[in-house]
């Protein structure tokens, strides 16, 4: 089996688990090599998200290391196997391999939470607000490489509408609802498209007011993705050199309290709508 190239955010994710489950039994790789019957490069491939391995042998393993969680043996097994192709894949090669992380993450994903400080979610983006902020990049993207990008940004709508309706909770400051980004049409468009995705079951937003002050993580742009088991929750962050992820249980627990902490600072999400709607209504 010739090892994966680069291999996606998931991936690696299952890897790092089998890890961790490795390490908590106190077994060196070459000694789980053994008890499973295979080498120590198969381990340390497998563990690096360069290898697959069949739901067979992901519960033997599971079984090895002695992991006493039902839900994260079959929360791994349901992530072995052929990787089946997502739709993100048809833009592989063609635009940063992040974007297709996030698609991914969101995909898989059984709830997502974002914060969002200067710019407004992907996942609610137009067209056009999403084109004039890829427009603005120094130096300037091909066209065709615009286009590309726009198109998987509307695509990643699917994770929040029927049937798949994955729960979400963005906390979006205020400074990004009054950016007027591609102008005043463009943004009056944009906010009436939130208030039209609030209106979904599965979906809340809450506005941080300038009036909240400070709060933690200001300034940051977060994705909190749950997992199929708590274990398996992952944290995307951006930064000016492309996306960073966490997902040690430590992280996890700081990301998930800190985004608590910013919850208690943001308006009601009726509030919040009625603050989206007089924005809209001043452009």
């Amino acid at each position: 089996m010739a090892p994966r190239q680069a291999p996606t955010i998931r991936q690696r994710r299952f890897g790092t688990e089998l890890r961790r489950l490795r390490e908590a039994a106190g077994l060196s790789a070459p000694k789980a090599a053994d008890l499973l019957g295979t080498d120590r490069t198969t381990i340390s491939n497998v563990e690096a998200g360069r290898f697959g391995i069949s739901e067979e042998r992901l519960r033997r393993l599971a079984s090895i290391y002695e992991c006493g969680d039902p839900t994260l043996v079959d929360a791994l097994a349901s992530m072995t196997g052929g990787r089946k192709a997502g739709w993100w894949d048809e833009y592989r090669g063609k635009i940063p391999p992040d974007f297709l992380d996030v698609s991914e993450l969101e995909h898989y994903a059984s709830g997502l939470r974002t914060l969002q400080t200067a710019h407004l979610p992907g996942i609610f983006q137009t067209e056009d607000h999403a084109r004039a902020l890829f427009d603005l990049f120094m130096p300037a993207l091909p066209r065709l490489e615009i286009e590309l990008r726009i198109a998987q940004r509307m695509a990643r709508r699917a994770v929040i509408a029927a049937p798949r309706s994955v729960p979400y909770k963005g906390l979006i400051h205020e400074s990004a609802l009054r950016m007027q980004v591609g102008g005043r049409k463009v943004a009056k468009t944009q906010l009436h498209q939130l208030l039209e995705e609030s209106e979904r079951p599965n979906v809340t937003l809450l506005v941080i007011p300038f009036a909240s002050g400070g709060f933690p993580m200001a300034g940051d742009s977060v994705m909190y993705a749950a997992g199929a088991s708590h274990h398996l929750d992952t944290v995307q962050v951006d930064s000016p050199i492309g996306a960073v992820y966490f997902d040690s249980p430590t992280q996890l627990v700081n990301f998930g309290a800190r985004l608590d902490a910013v919850e208690q600072v943001a308006l009601t999400p009726s509030q919040s709508r009625d603050l989206i709607l007089g924005i809209a209504g001043d452009l």
